[in-house]
């Protein structure tokens, strides 16, 4: 998660974060276990396809703190520098 805190690009969110993923820009994504399963089943499926470590954490608070957010966060992504 020091990781997560500490990168210089990020995602935060689902639709962000999937988008990150689809580009290609995406090196690892967490995902909060409390997810819906929908949304939890298309990320993991995703970042299957796309060949993108996923690291699940307990809560969507906890993801969003660790953001630096003050909401919950289903989903983050530690992005690549390339691109916009």
């Amino acid at each position: 998660m020091h990781r997560l805190r500490d990168a210089e690009q990020k995602a935060v969110g689902y639709k962000q974060s999937l988008k990150a993923v689809k580009k290609g820009r995406a090196l690892l994504v967490y995902l909060a276990k409390d997810v819906q399963e929908n949304l939890r089943m298309s990320t993991l499926e995703m970042c299957l396809e796309r060949g993108v470590p996923v690291v699940e954490v307990e809560t969507m608070r906890e993801l969003g703190k660790t953001c630096g957010i003050q909401v919950e966060a289903s989903v983050a992504a530690i992005l690549n520098s390339e691109g916009a």
